[in-house]
């Protein structure tokens, strides 16, 4: 029972929203799916730390989602920045129930038990992130990974944390998230967004005893990465 994790899948199965106009995305959908297939069993675990699809409403996603389903192993989604159709926790929980998503999870303020792991996670907050009130949307972040990572603990696994903004990278630092990170004593932690260039700025490997590691789908060559065995 292993745990895998890869961010920004972009689907667009039900939209017109193709990816593989940008250089290095050709065929990507067949890719991930003929490597996912190759590493993941039916037992394991994959993490898909945001930017899941392109759709714009839930019911927009219906395809994407069956791609998912349909793949091997349990998947746990977080919320990306491109997630339009993300809506309430029930919402989206009645939707994968009413069209039979079994293998399918939402990580919004929660977290669930894997082996000995806890996976907890949310979006989190970046540099080049807009919004009108950029410190109320990052103090409300750094609340829902606290509570995640208390949901896990009371799970009784060990949290492995999974954001879709990276933390850290080469040239900048997201102070909040990093000191809550550092308060829960995370081990590991796994972030999405980066592409192209810019996946030469992320910072992998280890940061006053906490491991960052770069999950985003093209920087893995669209293979899903095996975090945990």
């Amino acid at each position: 029972m292993s745990i895998f994790a890869i961010g920004d899948t972009h689907l667009s199965l039900g939209t017109n929203k193709p990816m593989d106009i940008f250089r290095g995305w050709q065929d990507y959908v067949q890719r991930l799916e003929k490597n996912w297939r190759a590493l993941v069993s039916p037992q394991d675990t994959v993490v898909i730390p945001g930017d899941v699809s392109w759709a714009m409403q839930l019911s927009a996603a219906e395809a994407d989602f069956r791609f998912l389903d349909e793949l091997p192993g349990q998947k746990i989604l977080l919320k990306g920045n491109h997630d339009y159709w993300w809506t309430t926790m029930r919402k989206m929980q009645d939707f994968l129930d009413e069209n039979g998503f079994s293998t399918l999870k939402i990580l919004h303020n929660n977290a669930y038990r894997v082996g000995d792991f806890s996976i907890c996670g949310t979006r989190g907050w970046f540099f080049d992130a807009t919004d009108d009130q950029p410190d109320k949307v990052l103090l409300r972040e750094v609340q829902r990974l606290k509570t995640s990572i208390a949901a896990g603990r009371a799970l009784g696994g060990e949290p492995i944390v999974f954001l879709h903004y990276p933390p850290v990278t080469r040239t900048q630092r997201c102070e909040p998230i990093l000191e809550a990170l550092h308060a829960e004593n995370i081990c590991c932690c796994y972030y999405a967004h980066l592409h192209s260039a810019a996946v030469g700025t992320a910072f992998q490997g280890e940061l006053d005893g906490i491991r960052f590691s770069l999950v985003s789908s093209d920087s893995l060559g669209f293979s899903p990465k095996l975090i945990e065995k």
